[in-house]
């Protein structure tokens, strides 16, 4: 899925796809946001099924990928060092969060 780009990439990679991200949109007076559709993990709003999904795609990504899934800590590092000021994540989407990242 196209919308699960991050979870891909090393945090290197991360902040640099994030960064030209930051530079595509208008600022967040002019209601700029990326959106990122990815894992959040330990989520403490989900059932043990879920957590146990969320592990199992990190393991995943660890092993044929060079990516992982993130804690909501992970994702904040991320995007205070692309330059980002602000972001808002809803659990949602079952074992996926929706998280909005303000310039």
């Amino acid at each position: 899925d196209k919308q699960w780009i991050l979870h891909n990439w090393n945090d290197d990679e991360c902040i640099q796809i994030l960064k030209r991200c930051k530079e595509a949109i208008p600022g967040q007076e002019k209601g700029g946001k990326v959106i990122v559709i990815d894992i959040v993990l330990e989520n403490h709003k989900v059932d043990q099924e879920l957590v146990e999904t969320q592990l199992f795609f990190d393991m995943e990504m660890l092993i044929y990928i060079l990516g992982r899934e993130r804690t909501e800590k992970e994702w904040a590092k991320l995007f205070c060092e692309a330059g980002f000021s602000d972001y808002r994540i809803a659990h949602i989407l079952g074992y996926r969060s929706l998280v909005e990242v303000y310039p």
